[in-house]
């Protein structure tokens, strides 16, 4: 009999190194595009019938091991796998949902911190590489989340397990290569929703209170100060967390900084290059070495791995060691500018869709719309 399993299931099978062969079934352009590491390819519609080809395929990947089928939605993962078992295969699973459910698959890592009142937690988007952040103080019992994703449900649990409560919902930007939570989560909850003040300049329909350069937001003794980083974007907020953390958004990551063209497009890119060098230089560098660097995104491959660190570890660095470490913060600004706009990978599928839904000018159709602009992992790196 088919079984089948949830796709944090399918996570923790990955994680732990378990003995298994999977085997994608969507058309190759859409496993070439995004897939999960290991797997194989082969395709299979709904109206298929497996050939001998396929199953010599399938044999010789399998070598002995149980045999995990996924595909988008799950639709024909499934009569793939009756094939098998009509084969003779006993030991064969179907990933509920697919790949749609697997980009909905979050690991939560605390983050360790000086001040014991402090909290920290980061929330990752295994598939997609977003990375949101609850933070909180512990004599207050109050939180506020930062770069809330879609699935709101996962903020909330988080927030409640810790003893918090959600009092404000803050973005660091307008988000071009995933649909914000933020918006939803802050109405769910009837608890304000912040953006920076630079906001109205890309006319921002949601209501948002803005937060100025420098600006504060207490919860109990915890300060959270409010830093205009432009250069991503032009109303990129990073948040520093009572001088201890600085979530950066897409303005500083691990591994890369942020691209510039997707706001200020190819030919202001230069521009935007410059903004970002000078944030980079006379804002987050100015701050000390000890400050830990909390980025909004990590790099996926197109296999889904991360181009840093592993799905349930701290994506996070010491600025000290990004500073030494990292060649892109050591250039001077006309090399930085030039390697931005020479060097800018492919443009996110349907960024500017989602940069609509992001400033609330033209909301998703449905659930079907914005599940599908979602697909693949984040690009935002330059």
């Amino acid at each position: 009999m088919v079984n089948q399993i949830s796709p944090e299931r399918l996570a923790e099978m990955i994680d732990s190194d378990e003995a298994f062969t999977l085997v994608d079934t969507r058309p190759e352009d859409s496993y070439e595009g995004w897939r999960i590491h290991g797997a194989e390819n082969v395709p299979f519609g709904p109206d298929d019938e497996i050939t001998d080809a396929e199953l010599e395929r399938v044999g010789a990947a399998r070598d002995g091991y149980s045999v995990v089928a996924i595909c988008g939605k799950g639709l024909t993962s499934t009569p793939f796998s009756f094939e098998l078992e009509q084969h003779d295969y006993d030991d064969v699973a179907v990933v509920k949902g697919g790949m749609e459910d697997w980009s909905k698959v979050y690991e939560i890592v605390p983050v360790e911190t000086e001040n014991d009142d402090l909290v920290i937690v980061q929330l990752q988007r295994r598939a997609k590489g977003c990375l949101g952040y609850i933070v909180g103080s512990r004599d207050a019992e109050s939180a506020v989340v930062v770069d809330a994703t879609r699935q709101t449900d996962q903020f909330k649990i988080v927030a409640e397990e810790a003893g918090l409560t959600i009092e404000r919902v803050l973005d660091t930007h307008v988000h071009a290569d995933h649909i914000s939570g933020g918006p939803k989560l802050a109405d769910e909850l009837d608890v304000s929703y912040h953006l920076g003040e630079h906001a109205s300049e890309r006319g921002v329909e949601y209501d948002y209170e803005p937060l100025a350069d420098g600006e504060t937001i207490e919860l109990g003794e915890i300060e959270i100060e409010a830093l205009h980083t432009p250069g991503h974007t032009s109303e990129m907020v990073n948040y520093l967390i009572d001088g201890e953390a600085l979530l950066t958004g897409d303005t500083l990551f691990v591994e890369s900084v942020g691209r510039t063209e997707l706001q200020f497009g190819d030919e202001d890119a230069a521009r935007g290059a410059e903004l970002l060098y000078e944030s980079l230089h006379e804002t987050v560098l100015e701050l000390p070495d000890e400050t830990r660097i909390l980025p909004g995104h990590v790099s996926v491959t197109e296999d889904n791995r991360y181009e840093v660190g592993s799905p349930g570890d701290l994506i996070g660095a010491r600025l000290g060691d990004l500073r030494d470490d990292l060649d892109l913060l050591g250039l001077d600004e006309d090399e930085f500018v030039d390697r931005l706009v020479d060097n800018a990978p492919d443009k996110p599928p349907n960024y500017e869709r989602v940069i609509e839904i992001n400033t609330g000018s033209e909301p998703p159709e449905d659930e079907s719309e914005a599940t599908e602009l979602e697909l693949g992992p984040n690009n935002c790196a330059a």
